[in-house]
């Protein structure tokens, strides 16, 4: 019961803010350390605001071998915001990820559910820009 109330604050506020998970914990009953036990395992949810658009740039081994530590600091220098933060416009969250499955494309990153693989530093631009259009 607890993962669908969750899901929907998600999917209303892009993240889970405090004072509704204490709503949340009153009139579900559930402690509130155990809703921030479950908010806090899972990647898809966040208790601190998130952009519109999620940039995950994978950091496993095959993408990492393959430079994908230099499209992380292509996209948080292009952004100008540190891993782990967002954009002053709420647009972008740059992150990291241990392994988005496509080591097959490495390096990838993926942005919301779409993944771009292959990269070198100079497609960053163009994929990026795309997302501010919109």
């Amino acid at each position: 019961m607890l993962m669908p109330i969750l899901q929907e604050i998600n999917a209303e506020f892009n993240y889970l803010p405090e004072d509704v998970l204490q709503y949340v914990a009153r009139e579900t009953g559930y402690p509130l350390s155990h809703i921030y036990k479950v908010a806090t395992f899972y990647g898809s949810f966040s208790t601190v605001p998130r952009g519109k658009h999620l940039i995950s740039v994978c950091l496993g081994t095959a993408c990492y071998v393959k430079g994908s530590e230099r499209l992380m600091e292509k996209i948080s220098d292009r952004l100008e915001v540190k891993v782990g933060e967002t954009t002053r416009d709420m647009r972008f969250t740059l992150k990291p990820a241990r392994c988005i499955g496509c080591c097959g494309l490495a390096p990838a990153i993926m942005i919301d559910n779409v993944v771009y693989g292959k990269l070198t530093g100079k497609e960053i631009p163009k994929i990026l820009d795309k997302y501010k259009a919109g």
